[in-house]
Order: structure tokens, then sequence, then C-alpha cells
């Protein structure tokens, strides 16, 4: 049996473009006598649909979608993801499906089993788990049909009871195909490779995975679809970050690609891996939202060089403005590197001095604040200042703004709410300062995008004189180190000081990450590239006086 990978980028609920996507595939297939194509999991409206899975006209517009795309089914089988009604009499009204197509209709549905409600998955909000799993025949052949979570009953991360895939193995399978919706984080891929050879090992059997591309805001799925013999060897591989079609053959258990792979399976480095996922991000949270242009705030500092590199690769210079908002404690270097930006990539620029704007902030305050000696009042003012001339501009010329924080300073609030905190999105908020040096170094591999200067100098907020972020923070060095230990793999203080960091250290570090979670509760959406970012995939409550 030929069978065809299809890896597309959907959109959610844009069903004319999905469906479009779909029937050319089907059709290219078709012209490549392919037997089978392989749709992802809940393709039809796109995934996460969230609450519009709650909407009756959206899961109406579902099954009509399936239907049409099965009379496209002619000569060709098919198996595609959707939400669908739920057909027994028990539980919720919908499960999560993977429809199976032959001569022009819906021959079977098979339900997903497990559902996730980790991380930023909240599927039992919604589905109906099936409770009754078998193989299915297509054209002869036995296949066990599962959907992602399916497979990652023994993963460590989650407890099932039972064990799908052994189940399954009992009816001998010649093929295994899993249909997922599986996020990009830059350490989760060889994770997600041995989750398929293991369960391929305990069927015997060969395997098809297909998966999501593109990013639904903060959500980024890498694609990487994957076709594995029943040794748990890769025999193909799809692109990365990139729409797919590629075929291969199952002939009495053997699985080959056809053609050969070209694709370059070669290990990425995580930075690189970063840097194409976040550029992904981007393209897709403006074309999907119907927006060309950027703005953000251009200081010369790292963070912001980082995201307006980003944003130029992603979107074309012509299409990001880079706002320069000096004051009277910038340093005529930043000024400069923020303008030797703008030269090395063309983009365009503003200069907006803020210092006027700060003196009227203050003499306005200055009978309010009699007796009070200035402190980060003052320095918050600032940045407010900036975040209101961003946003003036971001309504007058409906451009998008976007946040440049990172994630070490989200961590432990090292940012001012309604200033620098400001955006539409946050680009890179998962990275944290270390990785943003890497990225940094990363994006001129070429030749110089982002100033040498801005690279090798003491990063500061420049918010008062001679500021520097060491004055309020641990080295980076250090301080990302506990936030990943308390963040990412979510140990307790106690655990990390056993690993050999200092008690004192990480209580501070673990206050000052507890008190920015409401700072936190009003960011941007963040564009997701760890295992564990901030936003829904970490729920902490705003009050609590707990200590971690």
């Amino acid at each position: 049996m030929k069978i065809a990978l299809a890896q597309l980028n959907y959109h959610i609920g844009n069903f004319e473009a999905n469906q479009k996507k779909i029937i050319t595939a089907i059709q290219q297939a078709v012209l490549d006598k392919a037997d089978l194509i392989v749709f992802a999991e809940l393709a039809i409206g796109g995934y996460p649909a969230k609450d519009l899975l709650r909407n009756a006209v959206f899961i109406e517009q579902c099954q009509r979608a399936v239907k049409e795309i099965a009379t496209h089914c002619d000569g060709i089988d098919c198996i595609i993801g959707a939400p669908l009604p739920n057909t027994s009499p028990e539980g919720k009204s919908l499960v999560n499906a993977a429809a199976y197509i032959s001569k022009g209709e819906v021959v079977s549905v098979t339900a997903k089993s497990l559902l996730p409600d980790y991380d930023v998955f909240d599927e039992y909000r919604y589905f109906e788990p099936n409770r009754n799993t078998h193989c299915i025949n297509i054209r002869g052949m036995k296949v066990a049909l599962t959907i992602c979570e399916d497979l990652w009953d023994d993963d460590q991360q989650n407890s099932y009871v039972g064990d799908l895939i052994q189940e399954l193995a009992l009816e001998k399978p010649d093929l295994i195909i899993n249909i997922a919706a599986s996020p990009f984080s830059y350490s989760h891929f060889q994770n997600r490779v041995n989750v398929l050879k293991r369960n391929v090992l305990k069927a015997n059997a060969p395997l098809v995975y297909v998966n999501h591309v593109g990013a639904h805001t903060d959500i980024i799925f890498d694609g990487r679809s994957l076709a594995l013999d029943k040794s748990g060897n890769i025999v193909a591989e799809l692109h990365k970050f990139a729409e797919d079609l590629q075929y291969v053959e199952v002939l009495n258990s053997h699985i080959t690609a056809l053609p050969p792979p070209s694709v370059d399976v070669a290990k990425d480095t995580d930075i690189a891996l970063i840097h194409e996922a976040l550029i992904l991000g981007l393209k897709d949270y403006f074309s999907k939202s119907g927006f060309k242009k950027a703005v953000l705030g251009l200081s010369g500092g790292i963070d912001s060089a980082v995201v307006a590199a980003l944003a130029i690769e992603a979107l074309g210079a012509e299409n990001v403005l880079a706002v320069l908002m000096p004051s009277r404690y910038s340093s005529d270097h930043s000024l400069k590197d923020a303008l030797d930006l703008v030269q090395n990539t063309g983009c365009e620029h503003l200069l907006l001095p803020i210092q006027d704007i700060a003196f009227t902030f203050e003499n306005t305050l200055h009978k309010a604040f009699e007796g009070r000696n200035p402190d980060t009042t003052e320095e918050n003012i600032q940045a407010r200042i900036r975040g209101t001339l961003l946003m003036a501009i971001s309504n007058k010329f409906g451009h998008i703004l976007l946040n440049t924080s990172n994630k070490s300073e989200a961590a432990v609030g090292y940012g001012t709410l309604y200033g620098d905190m400001a955006g539409s999105l946050s680009v890179i908020g998962d990275v944290y300062k270390t990785q943003v040096f890497k990225l940094a170094e990363y994006i001129n591999r070429d030749r110089e995008i982002i100033p040498e200067n801005t690279i090798t100098k003491p990063p500061s907020a420049e918010l008062r004189p001679d500021q520097k972020d060491s004055d309020s923070l641990p080295p980076y060095e250090i301080l990302d180190s506990v936030l990943y230990q308390l963040i990412e793999l979510e140990k307790s203080g106690s655990e990390i000081v056993h690993l050999g960091f200092d008690e004192q250290l990480v209580q501070r570090v673990a206050r000052l990450v507890n008190n920015a979670e409401f700072k936190r509760f009003q960011a941007p959406p963040i564009l997701r590239v760890s295992p564990k970012a901030f936003g829904p995939g970490r729920s902490i409550p705003l009050v609590a006086r707990f200590p971690f």
C-alpha cells in the first residue's frame, strides 16, 4: 500500500482555506497513485480550537467539511482528524476522532482513547474518551489507528490506566497509524521519537506518524512527521517548520520511503530550532490575524535587537518599524547600537526622545510625591512613557506591537506593567537571557546584523545612572540555571539546593518568581519554544502563600 503523509499548516476555523489545502493534497496524492492519504489530528477545524468546540455552528461546519472532503476521495482512501459527535448515549457530546474515508464515504470513526489534560492540553474539557478500540481494515491491511496521546501512555510525565498499544498488539496489526497534534519544544523531538519507537517494538509493526505544522498564537507545531520500520528505525522524516507531502510504501510489514528521503536528519542545535520556531511563530501570527506590519521599541539592548532581527527576517524589513526612545539615562553607544542595527537591516525607524515627557510627569507629580525620595516609581514612569508611545503608533498605523521581554525577566518580574511589558505578542518570552545571547550570535552567523557591541556590553535597562541588570539580579548564568530547575523541571527549592545551589539564592529567586505571577497574568501571549512556558501550560494561583 502506498501511503501519502500530508503535513499541512491549518488555520483554526478557516474551513474554506483548510478544505482547499486538504483537497489539493488529495488530488496530488491521486496523481501520484497513492492508495491512502493521512492527515493530522483535528485537521478539520484546526488545533487547538478550544471553546469553539462548544459552538454548534463550528461543529456543524466540521461535519460538512468531512462530507465534502469525502467526495474528493475517488480512488484513494483517507484518514483525517475531526471533532465528531459521540454516538454513545453516555458522556460528552464530542469525540476527538480519526475518520476513515473510502469510496467517497466515512467508513469508520475511531475516537481518541487517552485525553491529555496537562501543560497546554485540556481535552477532557471537550471530548469523551474511547474505551473500546480495535484495529481497522484498510485495503486488506490490519491497521492500529491511534491519535497522538494514545501512544504516550507510558511516558514518565503521564499516568494512564492500561496500555492501548499493548491491547492493539494482541490483534497483530500490520501497521500503526498515529495522527497527531504534537507541539514544538526545543527538547521534544527525541522524546517523541523514543515514544514512537517503544510502541513500534511493542506491536512489532511499522508506524506512520503525521503531525501538524504551523503556529496558532502561542503554540507552534514543528511538523517532522515520521515513518518508522518495525525495528524502530526512521525511514522517512518530513520537513520541519514547513508543509510537506511525502510517500511511503508498506508491504508485508516492511515500510520504505518513496523516493528515498532527501531531508537532512542531522540534529539541529537547540538555538537553531528556537530560531526557526520563532520565525514561523511570527509569520503565522501576522498572516493568520490579517496584519502585515510590526512596531517595537529598539533600545540598543540585546533583547530588542534580537526581536527586531527576528521580525525583519519573518516579515521583511519594509514591514518593521523600530522606535528609538532615548531618555536622559540612555548612553550614546546605546543609541548608536540601535541605529547601527537599523542600518544593517534597512528597517524603518523613528526617533522619539522621552526626556521632556518624563520631566512633565515629574513636575506634575512633584507635589503629590513631596517628601519622598525617587525610587523605582520614576524608573517605571519612563518605561510606561515608552509603552504609551508605542501603543499610540500601533493604534494610529495599525501595526502590531511586539513585546521584547525575555523569559528570565518575566520569571523574576524584572519588567514594568503597561510599559515594557506592553504588546500583542511576546516573541522571546520563552527564551532565557543566556539563550538570547546565543540566539543573537546565531542570527549573526553569516554577517553582522546585531551590532557586536549590543552583544558584548553589560545588560542594562538604563532607567537610572549607570544602571546594570547585575545590580538587581544574580548573574544570568546562575539565575537561568535556577529558573530552569524551578520552571521547566518543576523542582522545589529544597531539591534545587540539594543540587549544589546556594540556599539563600534559591529562596530569593523562588520568591521573585512567586511574587511576579500577577504580572505574567497580564502579559501578552508568548511564543512557546521550551518544555514549560509561562501561560496556559503553567497555572499558578495569583495569591498563593506557598514556598516553592
